[in-house]
């Protein structure tokens, strides 16, 4: 045997070993999970209305995808979250833009649509693009004409609490323009803004992912995304292997918060093959976002200590039925429904959020 052929000879017995080893791992994992009796639903912490929704849906027979879009509507209508849907925080213009993707795991089909105004239920029509479309994903102007078309109602999403919260933030965020915040206000300088005033960003979106009993898996994602964005501007939530991903034969997996740091690590594509290969759902989030703290290099993005100043959270649920959430910072919740119980659950995570001053 020449050196050529033995040094192939020694790589393929040491992959083929490892792969081995992860299969086993996998298989043993997945035979000591006990029969599902109810079904199993994970969303983001904002999410316990739409578990329960979900999970009562599944139970009744109806198909996976279904019941959790329906979930994620509770809190796409809802103007007081104002990370989602109706009552979202707008674009750096004042204008609300929506983003969804949708993931059905038993016919492995997806549908997205993004930057998409005047649509309460954008997970609606991404469900629909899925359907009904040869496309994956629809964007802007076109989403709005095929939701047109297919006969959604078109309001205008900006509620007078959202466009409260978009003015003082046009008002204050700069000294340096012609904006000028409240006069009587406490903490005003002479400008009319808060002396200490700098741009305040919020991430907020709600993730939902539901297992039948008999192991049929779907999930959603929906958002208003970045508040006081730029305009067209797109995270994860719409892309399918970032804030979303389903595989029928592994699990799920979705996410809020920074999506662009989602969006550079294709953040649950990751969590779920991370599944495949063996890892717990808990685990395999904490994996996936392990690999966002390698891949965040700006110093911008950075606290003194070297870890990033976002946060982002992963939720998961595997086809066996287990279920976890983790989250860079501390102090984090997912909600899951499971054995007919809907609760909020602590998330793991990687660092400890520091007290806050004062």
């Amino acid at each position: 045997m020449n050196d050529l052929t033995r040094r192939d000879f020694i790589q393929s017995t040491a992959i083929a070993a490892a792969t081995g080893a992860i299969a086993s791992r996998a298989s043993a994992s997945t035979q000591a999970a006990p029969k599902l009796t109810h079904p199993v639903v994970v969303a983001s912490g904002n999410g316990m209305a739409a578990t329960q929704k979900a999970a009562d849906m599944i139970a009744a027979g109806a198909d996976t995808l279904d019941a959790v879009i329906a979930g994620v509507n509770i809190v796409e209508k809802d103007p007081d979250d104002m990370s989602v849907g109706y009552g979202g925080l707008p674009n750096e213009d004042g204008i609300v833009e929506l983003d969804s993707c949708v993931m059905h795991g038993p016919t492995c089909r997806a549908g997205s649509v993004a930057a998409l105004r005047n649509i309460k239920t954008p997970s609606r029509v991404a469900q629909l693009v899925m359907e009904r479309t040869d496309h994956v994903m629809i964007v802007g102007e076109g989403a709005l004409r095929f939701a047109r078309a297919h006969g959604f109602e078109e309001v205008n999403l900006l509620t007078d609490k959202a466009r409260r919260h978009w003015l003082k933030w046009k008002e204050d965020h700069s000294k340096k323009d012609d904006w000028l915040g409240a006069p009587d206000a406490p903490d005003a300088d002479n400008k009319g803004a808060r002396a200490d005033s700098e741009p305040m960003f919020t991430y907020g979106t709600i993730n939902c992912c539901g297992l039948s009993p008999t192991g049929e898996v779907s999930g959603v994602t929906t958002t208003s995304g970045l508040s006081y964005k730029i305009p067209g501007r797109v995270g994860d939530s719409p892309i399918i292997g970032a804030g979303l991903f389903v595989d029928r034969t592994v699990g799920a997996a979705g996410s809020t918060g920074r999506g662009e740091a989602v969006i550079k690590s294709c953040g649950a594509h990751t969590v779920v093959e991370a599944m495949r290969h063996g890892m717990s759902p808990t685990e395999a989030c904490l994996h996936g976002l392990k690999r966002i703290v390698d891949t965040t290099t700006e110093l911008r993005l950075l606290d003194e200590k070297g870890r990033p100043k976002f946060d982002v959270k992963f939720y998961a649920v595997s086809i066996d039925g287990r279920h976890g959430g983790a989250a860079l910072w501390s102090d984090a919740h997912y909600a899951v429904n499971t054995d007919g119980k809907n609760r909020r659950e602590p998330c793991a995570h990687l660092f400890q959020r520091p007290p806050k001053k004062g």
